[in-house]
């Protein structure tokens, strides 16, 4: 079995994270994220562009109420010089994470140590506002077609740890991934993942992928651990607000 394309992982990503509003402007689309975050609030490629190009996104986004904000994925360093002349800034560099789906159902999950469900329980509200996943985020959850399901983890006999996964295309994405501060280093995060793997396996996806910035190092050293490879990246170019 052959691992997906970044073209098709980059359309996972779109379609179980997705933005309220995408909008196909020119070689542009610029996405809406109803203050979802940057990943359903940037504008990506989508066919040849100039620098007048960049100028008329720029002021879309702008128009839109939103960050002048691009995403960079592999194969578009044109792009990325562009902007960095236009006075771009480099933000959030992200690795994307990829694992056959059977490589983390090989294990029992401990009784009441995670669930698959949905919709997520308010204490996993609770959870992720304690990481700054605030109610925008959650409507980006309610927005993504398809099997989806909330990831809700226990230790200690106490609630600790929420997630969301959602499937596209044979691929199941793990977004909002968070533990707990008084929780975290006592391998949660791994049976949460475990729990999301063997959904995704009852769901009918063959693949499993995660998406974290390069500099949290904790959380790329869980999916390190679990066996992921490092398949694709990308990051962000942001003008700075004159």
């Amino acid at each position: 079995m052959s691992a997906p394309s970044l073209t098709r992982l980059y359309d996972a990503i779109d379609r179980t994270w997705p933005a309220a509003n995408v909008i196909e402007a020119g070689p542009w689309r610029l996405r809406d994220g109803g203050g979802g975050g940057k990943r359903v609030s940037c504008a990506t490629a989508a066919g040849d562009w100039d620098r007048d190009d960049l100028a008329a996104a720029e002021q879309a986004m702008r128009l839109m109420g939103q960050d002048a904000l691009f995403m960079i994925r592999a194969g578009e360093e044109a792009l990325d010089a562009a902007l960095a002349t236009e006075g771009y800034a480099v933000i959030d560099p992200v690795t994307l994470w990829l694992a056959p789906v059977n490589s983390l159902t090989d294990l029992e999950i401990p009784r009441v140590k995670a669930f698959a469900i949905w919709e997520p329980l308010a204490v996993m509200h609770e959870i992720w506002a304690e990481g700054g996943i605030g109610p925008a985020r959650y409507q980006v959850m309610d927005r993504a077609e398809g099997p989806k399901a909330a990831i809700f983890g226990r230790t200690d006999d106490k609630p600790a740890g929420a997630g969301f996964c959602a499937i596209h295309d044979g691929i199941a994405m793990v977004h909002a991934l968070e533990i707990r501060a008084a929780h975290r280093g006592k391998g949660l995060g791994k049976w949460m993942m475990r729990r999301a793997a063997i959904w995704a396996q009852e769901n009918g996806a063959d693949w499993i992928a995660a998406l974290c910035v390069k500099e949290n190092a904790p959380a790329n050293g869980l999916y390190a651990s679990l066996g992921f490879e490092p398949v694709g990246e990308y990051h962000y170019r942001i003008k700075p607000e004159t």
